[in-house]
């Protein structure tokens, strides 16, 4: 089962900034995102209106969530398919189990799947006897290296050319030692030869869904290396895992999605394989499963329904959040410790396993808004990490340093007259103190700033607010 480590964020945190290998990747990988999808939505002049109606489009089915739910299990079962309600991820392993059996399964092939990652299904089949094999280039060599994804669309985003190299020849054993993988295309060769054959020879084939669709019981799932086709075509069986927010009414409202899911993930107009999936094969379908199995699973997101997180159920997992984030630009994935990293993990992960596993996420944030802004469905990311920062606090889960701190803050905060004082004393203290210099290495009091940068000396000019009201003087003569 996956192990929730977000306890240990500030200890991951802190390893991976000594980490060479890991902070060579991030510098190569983010940066590309971000200039894709800027491009994409230049390119795409309506592209804020489309987010409005992204948003509008989330809104309207989580308020109608129970009638499209079950217009959508009804139309699955119309094409062919099942349905199987899931409250927990305990109950989604068993139905995944159950139909594998049913099955005769030795072998799974899966597409990428974050829902997979989050209720532990690779862990429970290999537990009872049968084999998953990740399809999708990214988790086929996380796989290999017993890792978890540390970015939500490009899963080895840690790593580096020389760490598939590596990868390759531990695992592959009767790989020759004058292979090279000078380029990307050799290592895509190599994955391709050793993925054929499991494709051929799995008896069922596992898919996440980015979208279900309402209106016509489809499912749809976007990739760019085709894996996910030949996962849910090739075997007998299909099984689809989806979260119960996934669902959207109609195929219109799924095409709008779209639009955006591409341009926020990889900066493309669309992805190069969108595929939508109905029911078992018919009479006249030249390939297709004979069985088509879509296990839908709640795992806590009834919960945030009528709350203040609700919103948060607008999220397609685009990971334009963490790829516009600071912090996780600095630390990668694996620090936020489970499976849904950055700005979307630090308001998903306290909801999902508890804010007092997950305290620390909501906290790893500069609240620099950027999140909120390139979000496709403009889900208020840094408004909901301050929830979570409060219930934290509500609950006496934060450290008594920081409570005593923001107590004694907020006593002079509601006594205007002694917080000018205060300030003011303060200023002429550390102006004092600096002796000139621009800024303290060392202060009492102020380690957990110092240890890591400096802490700049008070500039001339007395407080913001005296020098705030000096310039409205000026300003009035």
């Amino acid at each position: 089962m996956v192990q929730v480590t977000s306890p240990a964020f500030k200890r991951n945190a802190a390893a991976a900034l000594e980490d060479a290998g890991l902070q060579k990747a991030l510098g190569k990988a983010k940066g590309a995102f971000l200039q894709r999808r800027a491009a994409a939505v230049a390119a795409l002049p309506e592209f804020e209106t489309l987010r409005d109606t992204g948003r509008d489009i989330k809104n309207h089915t989580l308020a109608n969530l129970d009638f499209y739910l079950e217009t959508y299990a009804a139309n699955v079962e119309r094409a062919g398919g099942q349905v199987h309600w899931c409250s927990t991820a305990a109950d989604a392993r068993a139905a995944v189990l159950d139909i594998c059996r049913k099955a005769g399964a030795r072998t799974v092939t899966k597409g990428k799947s974050m829902i997979s990652e989050e209720i532990g299904v690779n862990d429970h089949l290999e537990a009872h006897g049968i084999q998953p094999v990740e399809t999708d280039l990214g988790e086929y060599i996380i796989q290999l290296r017993h890792e978890h994804p540390s970015h939500i669309i490009a899963p080895a985003f840690h790593l580096n050319r020389e760490d598939w190299e590596a990868q390759f020849r531990l695992s592959h054993t009767d790989l020759p030692k004058d292979r090279v993988f000078n380029e990307r295309r050799d290592i895509l060769a190599e994955a391709r030869t050793r993925l054929r054959q499991k494709f051929l020879a799995a008896d069922v084939g596992i898919t996440g869904a980015n979208f279900l669709i309402a209106e016509t019981g489809s499912s749809v799932i976007v990739t760019n290396e085709g894996n996910g086709d030949l996962t849910q075509t090739l075997p007998r069986v299909h099984i689809v895992l989806a979260s119960i927010e996934k669902v959207v009414p109609t195929l219109e409202d799924c095409t709008s999605l779209l639009r955006l899911l591409a341009r926020s993930a990889t900066g493309q107009d669309f992805s190069v394989y969108t595929t939508f999936s109905t029911g078992v094969r018919r009479p006249e379908d030249l390939d297709g499963p004979e069985e088509y199995h879509v296990v839908l699973i709640d795992n806590g997101r009834s919960n945030m329904m009528g709350t203040d997180f609700q919103e948060m159920l607008r999220c397609i997992r685009c990971a334009a959040c963490m790829n516009h984030c600071p912090v996780y630009g600095a630390v990668g994935g694996h620090a936020y410790g489970w499976v849904y990293p950055g700005p979307m993990g630090s308001v998903l992960t306290p909801t999902l396993v508890g804010v007092d596993k997950a305290g620390h996420l909501p906290n790893a944030s500069t609240f620099c808004g950027k999140c909120e802004s390139v979000c496709p469905v403009k889900i208020p990311l840094p408004k909901l990490m301050r929830h979570w920062r409060e219930r934290e606090f509500e609950r006496h889960l934060s450290p008594q340093g920081i409570r005593s701190n923001l107590a004694l803050w907020a006593w002079f905060a509601r006594r205007p007259s002694a917080y000018r004082l205060a300030t003011r004393l303060g200023i002429r203290a550390l102006s004092a103190l600096s002796r000139g210099k621009g800024a303290f290495r060392w202060l009492p009091f102020a380690g957990g700033w110092t240890e890591g940068r400096d802490l700049p000396a008070p500039e001339p000019g007395g407080t913001f607010m005296a020098r705030y009201q000096a310039r409205q003087k000026e300003a009035r003569r």
